[in-house]
């Protein structure tokens, strides 16, 4: 099923660097900000949310159509890139959505300006210490193919994955990007949980139980350092609910930003 027609493309340009932009809706406003595969497309999820809140899907520097900025050295540089972006933007109460990559990125930015965000919504986030590296959670290790079959939990995924059309110099770029966000320390940054008592913002914390990026025992940690965070965790699910549990994760996303 294909996503309808509702969102616009546009390029931005912050301190000379354009990025892609989809946006649709309105109301307040809901970033999404996406994981290692970029945005190939707007996840179908987020058309849900358009009668009510102004949806907006930019993608990242380093992915995609967006342009690779020589000054992006590490998830400092990208949380920055996106603070001057909503300060240009004058953007305020933004709720925040963010998958895997994307989710360490929201966090980075709410403890920088916790008053410009009125919630956050983890989906799968890095950002904390993963477990010892090994190949069985070790993205770094696996070959494109192994990363499409470690990322889904069932098999269809994985498959219509694996046919889907895809361009091997954005695929490469993207892994590039990736790796300079996330090679060493792997997927985290050392001091941000000393940092995460600054999030006093709502936050939900959504998983998949068969997730193999990012087990769900990550989710304890979360837990300990957001007491006040609301958790959703998806059985027979791999490392993105909102694809793989699409119609759970929705309801249990609309319920949560409902409830803000």
């Amino acid at each position: 099923m294909e996503m309808k027609l509702i969102f616009t493309l546009n390029r931005h340009e912050v301190n000379r660097c354009r990025v892609q932009l989809w946006r649709a809706g309105k109301g307040s406003p809901l970033l999404y900000l996406h994981g290692a595969n970029g945005v190939p497309q707007v996840p179908m999820f987020l058309e849900k949310f358009t009668n009510d809140w102004d949806v907006l899907v930019p993608e990242h520097p380093g992915f995609g159509e967006s342009d690779d900025p020589e000054w992006l050295e590490c998830m400092d540089d990208l949380a920055y890139f996106y603070l001057d972006w909503l300060e240009k933007s004058g953007i305020e109460g933004m709720h925040v959505v963010g998958s895997s990559l994307g989710g360490w990125l929201a966090m980075e930015l709410a403890i920088r300006q916790p008053q410009r965000f009125a919630s956050l919504t983890l989906v799968g986030s890095a950002g904390l210490a993963p477990p010892p590296p090994g190949v069985q959670h070790n993205m770094f290790r696996w070959t494109p193919a192994e990363l499409v079959c470690n990322t889904f939990h069932d098999d269809t995924f994985v498959q219509a994955a694996l046919a889907a059309p895809h361009d091997a110099n954005t695929a490469s770029k993207n892994r590039h990007t990736v790796t300079r966000l996330g090679w060493q320390p792997r997927l985290h940054h050392p001091m941000l949980h000393k940092r995460l008592h600054r999030l006093t913002m709502p936050v939900l914390i959504a998983w998949g139980d068969e997730d193999r990026v990012l087990p769900v025992t990550q989710v304890r940690e979360f837990q300990r350092l957001l007491p006040h965070a609301q958790v959703r965790t998806y059985p027979a699910c791999g490392h993105l609910p909102q694809f793989e549990q699409q119609a759970a994760f929705t309801h249990d996303l609309l319920q949560f930003l409902r409830s803000v």
